[in-house]
């Protein structure tokens, strides 16, 4: 039976060791510490978990350890974006007979493909799997917008039920709910308490590696229990951490935090580079400001 997708999902890190290669224990310790934390679900091999700088054969590992660290507890949508729309079918079927619960889908990156191209593309994909398919509009990294109106169309193709929106402009989420209804459930992917208050059901975060707690609690008191200023008042308190592992330091950011709260999350992968010491010195104080520590 398929879950319903809901709630603050963390876009996860891909811990790696010394040497520079994948830690999968770390990995798991990192997924069961993230549960306990009470997060409400999981993607592996987003941007923030470098998929682009890992081989098939360590993006397998990666989501084979999360699903089965998982082991059912929350809904864990794994990352098969690729240029070739054939390869994003390819890389999703196969997270399905892995066991996840979804798939989260960048659109094609390179080759700014037309409206036309996206519907095909997304359709193509959604009619070789029978788990849901979270959409990806990420224009700054993706070379292509979906629109809200685009979306509409995409929300037609029977499996594209999902949205992660990762632009600045929350009123995207006002108009996919507008045009799109219940075709379409909409996670924001930057402006998590903007969106919840705009109708958005969830939000894929960046922050939620070093904070999940905190992170779900303001969906909780957003969209369940309708706490509108106390959710404010936490969203305003964790703001600096949020800000902190947003822009370009995303990878960097979130790896330096987490070493810092004592997990070996690792160095980002080349091209990109860990931060400067200045840089690494305020993550550094902003752990101990909030008191952040990583216990598994």
């Amino acid at each position: 039976m398929q879950k319903t997708f809901r709630g603050v999902y963390t876009v996860m890190i891909t811990p790696l060791d010394p040497s520079g290669a994948v830690d999968l224990k770390g990995l798991a310790a990192f997924t069961d510490w993230q549960v306990k934390e009470g997060i409400h679900g999981l993607i592996p091999l987003g941007s923030t978990g470098e998929f682009l700088s890992l081989s098939e054969e360590e993006r397998d590992s990666v989501a084979r350890t999360v699903i089965e660290t998982v082991a059912g507890r929350v809904p864990v949508l794994i990352g098969t974006g690729a240029e070739d729309t054939r390869e994003s079918i390819r890389l999703s079927v196969k997270a399905e007979a892995m066991g996840a619960d979804g798939v989260m889908i960048i659109p094609p990156f390179y080759s700014t493909p037309t409206d036309d191209e996206l519907v095909h593309h997304y359709k193509s994909i959604a009619s070789a799997v029978t788990i849901p398919i979270m959409v990806y509009n990420n224009p700054a990294t993706a070379n292509v917008d979906l629109t809200p109106e685009l979306v509409k169309r995409i929300a037609e193709i029977d499996g594209c039920d999902y949205i992660k929106e990762s632009t600045l402009e929350v009123t995207r989420v006002r108009d996919i709910i507008r045009l799109a209804g219940d075709d379409m459930t909409v996670f924001g992917g930057i402006l998590g308490f903007e969106s919840f208050v705009m109708g958005a059901q969830g939000w894929v975060a960046v922050a939620s590696n070093v904070a999940p707690g905190p992170m779900a609690r303001i969906f909780e008191l957003v969209a369940n229990e309708k706490k509108f200023d106390e959710a404010r008042e936490l969203y305003l308190k964790w703001l600096p951490v949020i800000q902190a592992v947003g822009g370009q330091a995303y990878v960097a950011g979130t790896k330096s935090l987490l070493t810092h709260m004592g997990f070996g999350a690792g160095l980002p992968r080349p091209p990109r580079l860990p931060l400067p010491p200045e840089q690494d010195a305020a993550m550094k104080r902003l752990v101990a400001d909030f008191g952040l520590t990583f216990g598994a």
